[in-house]
């Protein structure tokens, strides 16, 4: 159980800086300023967070045979299967996330519009992923701290975040598609 509240820990605080990170992000696509300090900031405790929860969530699943049987109650489990399938797709994206910028541009010298959109939607297919993930894993945080233990306040709080987790996604992609669109197609 150790392992479990390090981890929810972990989480909820790399939640702290990813919205911190898509915050400055969209400041800095709508303004069109670029700090690589500032980016840095707010990018690399982000990932280092997001890395030790990986671990962690990792351990857990494969040393402490945490639900390893998913498939007796699917319905049930629609939350845990979303959490553990959006985390998985999360790191092959971030590897694109993480280069966008520099394929977009690549894409665009050779005016290859197919390679262009399927970036496009390689990104906002990243932001979904990061934000299912988050969504379908406060409250779960949460219990697992001892911090919320009503079952009606859990579909409270889940409720609030699935819509500002929506208004993060929805903001996210409008910003940033319309300023790469805007930066790299003539």
């Amino acid at each position: 159980m150790k392992l479990k509240k390090i981890n929810a820990t972990l989480s909820l605080l790399a939640i702290m800086f990813l919205m911190l990170h898509i915050g400055y992000s969209v400041f800095a696509y709508i303004t069109f300023y670029y700090n690589p300090v500032l980016t840095k900031a707010f990018a690399i405790p982000f990932m280092v967070l997001t890395c030790f929860h990986a671990i962690c969530g990792m351990s857990i699943v494969f040393f402490q045979a945490d639900g390893t049987r998913l498939d007796l109650y699917p319905k049930q489990n629609m939350r845990t299967i979303l959490q553990r399938v959006s985390a998985a797709l999360i790191f092959p994206l971030l590897i694109l996330h993480i280069n966008t910028f520099q394929l977009l541009q690549y894409s665009a010298g050779k005016r290859n519009n197919l390679l262009f959109g399927l970036l496009i939607f390689m990104e906002v297919l990243f932001f979904a992923t990061v934000i299912t993930h988050v969504a379908v894993s406060v409250t779960a945080a949460l219990i697992t701290l001892g911090i919320l233990a009503s079952r009606n306040k859990q579909i409270i709080i889940d409720r609030v975040i699935y819509i500002i987790g929506a208004i993060a996604f929805s903001v996210a992609v409008i910003a940033v598609v319309k300023t790469q669109m805007a930066m790299f197609i003539r």
